[in-house]
């Protein structure tokens, strides 16, 4: 199995996750409870937002709906992410921001 490095630069933790495993997936790692806030784990509430510091191109771009809410919540440029719309396909790093 394929595995890739998700770190989370704002909490100094890393994590090593499957291919296509959404970040909230973290959950279930070991130390990964409560670290990225979430909510509705739909694109609809916006509290797992992240800035993508590293690693933006291995992740498939934002949908329509995604792009909505980071923009509903102030943001603009295509490092801002939520948590549980990203499937993890490389390395990438984050800063957790809600």
């Amino acid at each position: 199995m394929d595995l890739h490095r998700l770190t989370i630069a704002s909490h100094r933790l890393e994590f090593l996750l499957p291919i296509n495993a959404r970040f909230t997936d973290i959950e279930y790692e070991r130390g990964g409870m409560g670290v990225i806030p979430s909510g509705c784990r739909a694109g609809a509430c916006g509290a797992c937002l992240v800035r993508i510091l590293s690693g933006l191109e291995a992740l498939l771009p934002r949908d329509v709906g995604e792009e909505k809410l980071i923009a509903k919540l102030g943001c603009s440029g295509e490092e801002y992410r939520l948590a549980c719309q990203c499937r993890i396909r490389g390395e990438v790093i984050i800063d957790v921001l809600g």
